[in-house]
């Protein structure tokens, strides 16, 4: 088999995930992200002008990935708020399809495993919704647990997910970017010689991650940034319009060129990219070319 290696950096949509304290607004800055649709599982964006799918089970939310994926439309941006409550879905779905009451009543560590393999075939639905071109942004809120590492003595407390032990890892894994929205709070030493907390009104994202929040990205961000739209630009930054189809089959110079844009389109009916009248026209078009060429030889699509 040859080796198809590519070099250099490659521009994808962004996965996302936006938590923090509870009304700071983190709809609100996802409502900003490129054209969005919001898969509302909590009917949390009421307030918002936004385009919106109500869900009501992880039924809902699967099939409603599944028809954005698939179908044409306006839409840039898939918010899913929140993913915790996407989560209690997922747990109602595993009870109802093993007729249990509850997660608790699985035997030990079995719940584990379905909610994991729950949440994976989520993950791998959005890279389905991301290969569609599109950016994919869980909204989640925070919560404050308490940490113990084998190299210090004492635990502490640190914001993080609100979502189960058996979830976090998988998310944050999955996403690109993972920023902990807060109120900034600086301190100050009073007359009695003891620090006091001051402000509290300025909204910030971070995007590392520390000792006191969970956060990370992969697009070289400051660690402190407004929570601002505008702070994002950089992970919105698409480089030099790549070339589409029609533009690889009319500057395919061989045989061979078209041939591995007939495997690539044969490739990308698979992964849903191409629909089969995309196909059958993407097969005209390179029959098109290779007669243009000067090539009698029959190029498989």
């Amino acid at each position: 088999m040859a080796l198809n290696i590519q070099r250099g950096m490659k521009w994808m949509p962004t996965k996302g995930l936006v938590y923090g304290l509870p009304g700071i607004g983190k709809s609100s800055l996802a409502a900003a992200f490129p054209s969005p649709v919001f898969l509302d599982t909590e009917r949390g964006t009421s307030s918002l002008d936004v385009a919106r799918i109500e869900i009501a089970s992880w039924d809902d939310l699967r099939q409603a990935i599944a028809e954005l994926g698939s179908t044409r439309h306006e839409f840039k941006t898939v918010v899913i708020d929140s993913i915790d409550w996407a989560e209690e879905m997922l747990g109602q779905a595993i009870c109802k399809e093993h007729s249990k009451a509850s997660l608790q009543d699985f035997g030990y560590g079995k719940e584990a495993v379905y909610l994991r393999e729950g949440i994976a075939k989520l993950a791998s639905a959005c890279n389905g919704l991301i290969g569609a071109g599109m950016h994919v942004v869980f909204i989640a809120h925070a919560k404050i647990e308490k940490v113990s590492l084998p190299d210090l003595t004492d635990s502490y407390d640190r914001y993080t997910i609100n979502l189960s032990k058996h979830v976090t890892p998988k998310v944050k894994e999955w996403c690109d970017v993972m920023l902990f929205c807060n109120y900034k709070t600086q301190t100050v030493e009073g007359k009695d010689k003891k620090t006091k907390a001051v402000g509290g009104k300025r909204r910030v994202m971070y995007t590392e991650c520390s000792a006191a929040w969970d956060a990370k990205n992969r697009y070289g961000l400051d660690a402190e940034l407004p929570m601002t739209i505008e702070s994002l630009a950089p992970i919105f930054a698409e480089p030099a319009r790549r070339p589409g189809w029609r533009d690889r089959v009319a500057q395919a110079a061989t045989v061979e060129e078209l041939k591995r844009i007939g495997l690539d389109a044969v490739a990308a009916v698979s992964d849903g990219k191409l629909n089969a009248e995309q196909r059958d026209q993407l097969v005209m078009l390179i029959e098109a070319r290779q007669v243009e060429i000067g090539t009698g030889e029959v190029i498989g699509a």
